[in-house]
């Protein structure tokens, strides 16, 4: 069975900060594991 792309996105599970174990405000798909809070980001 085949997929849409926009489904598998789509269901992915929420990101959790590996640190605080918050849920993180962006995408699913990418790569980082560590929120801004815990790695002390003030600016974007």
């Amino acid at each position: 069975m085949i997929v849409k792309l926009t489904e598998f996105f789509r269901n992915l599970p929420r990101k959790k900060c590996l640190e605080c174990g918050n849920v993180m405000e962006e995408q699913h798909d990418c790569y980082g594991n560590t929120c801004d809070k815990c790695m002390k980001v003030t600016q974007l």
